[in-house]
Order: structure tokens, then sequence, then C-alpha cells
């Protein structure tokens, strides 16, 4: 699969989306303080179900915020499901 995460950041929130043609699949978040981020939503539509889409969604959202030091807040009931599934995520989830 060539398609790539994208990610597009606005003031206070953001979304992670993947696919060019709508509808597309997108993890949404809110920047709290300098450097915590909620994900607060992920939307997976029925075409890419089954394929990990939701999972590099996330992925994403981890790498960027080692590499730019912030730490994550998973609400969305996904995103806290691939936390557990992922405990090499730890280092960037918010106690």
């Amino acid at each position: 699969m060539s398609e790539k995460v994208v990610r597009e950041q606005q003031e206070h929130k953001g979304r992670y989306v993947f696919g060019a043609d709508e509808p597309r699949a997108e993890m949404t978040y809110s920047q709290a303080g300098e450097s915590v981020w909620i994900i607060d939503h992920t939307l997976v539509p029925e075409r890419f179900r089954g394929q990990g889409i939701g999972g590099r969604l996330v992925l994403a959202a981890v790498e960027d915020a080692r590499r730019e030091g912030h730490r994550i807040v998973p609400l969305c009931p996904f995103a806290a499901a691939q936390f557990r599934k992922h405990p090499e995520y730890a280092d960037v989830l918010q106690d």
C-alpha cells in the first residue's frame, strides 16, 4: 500500500489522514498545553478496515510525538486499545 499517512495541523487541533479520496481514514487530536496531545477520535471507513490503517494513524502520532517531545493521552477507545496492544508506545503515554 503506497499511500501515506499525512498530518494536518491547525492552531491547537490536528488530524492524521489516510487516503486520497473521500471518505478518508482519520484520527483527530487536540493539543493540551505545550507538550500533550489528546487523541479524541479515529474513523476508518469500511473500505480501509482490516488493513491496519487505524494502527498506522496511531503509529504516525507516536512517531511524531517522540520526534517533537510530546506526550499522548489516548481518549479515543481505538487509540487506547492500540496503546495497550503496543507497550513500546509507553514512552509517549501521558500518565
